[in-house]
């Protein structure tokens, strides 16, 4: 059975997502096996699957490629979701802030820092890609790092210092370095600590 799904963007999104030519949009269909059908108009997206589909998740992958653009990310970035250890992940600014459009902007503005430094720290130090776009702030990459980025921006939503923050990544990624020099070295996660007081 054909699957089908529905979706829509933002309308000043949709160029994005149609790409120079129509090239987006092929290469979205070409990666997921689906068929997209856009309405400029509208914002709105029909994905649909042939039955000759080889995998079954094609039609999820291109909903979540399609959201991806449609919440601010490059299609090179997005396109990346056709992988399968790639997440999306979406906050939604007005659960924490609400609906003032002041308080909106004062808490955009802390996520991306003077000069867009924070920003970058998160994006850097938990190795994703990141979009701040309307009412949202996304993420797409592997799930740890999409989850540690999202704590990261959870913590400054919340009131957290930006040093504090700051650290908060630091840990990770030194976490998370040390359990990739352990599967490296084939040792079990609990037989090795690296000492910081040789100094």
């Amino acid at each position: 059975m054909p699957n089908t799904d529905y979706l829509k963007i933002p309308r000043d999104r949709v160029g994005a997502l149609i790409g120079t030519n129509g090239d987006t949009k092929k290469a979205i269909e070409n990666r997921t096996q689906t068929f997209l059908d856009i309405d400029g108009e509208e914002g709105t997206v029909m994905i649909s699957s042939d039955e000759n589909m080889e995998d079954p998740l094609g039609v999820w992958k291109a909903n979540h490629i399609v959201k991806a653009i449609g919440r601010g990310f490059s299609p090179e970035n997005a396109i990346r979701l056709g992988d399968d250890d790639i997440y999306l992940e979406v906050i939604k600014l007005t659960s924490y802030v609400g609906k003032s459009k002041k308080a909106m902007a004062r808490q955009k503005g802390r996520i991306i820092g003077k000069d867009g430094k924070t920003r970058e720290i998160i994006i850097n130090m938990a190795e994703v890609a990141m979009a701040i776009y309307g009412k949202t702030v996304s993420f797409i990459g592997e799930l740890e790092n999409v989850i540690v980025a999202r704590e990261a921006v959870e913590m400054i939503l919340k009131g957290s210092r930006h040093k504090s923050v700051y650290q908060f990544l630091e840990n990770k990624q030194h976490d998370r370095k040390l359990n990739e020099f352990k599967s490296i070295v084939g040792l079990k996660t609990d037989e090795v600590e690296l000492r910081d007081d040789l100094d």
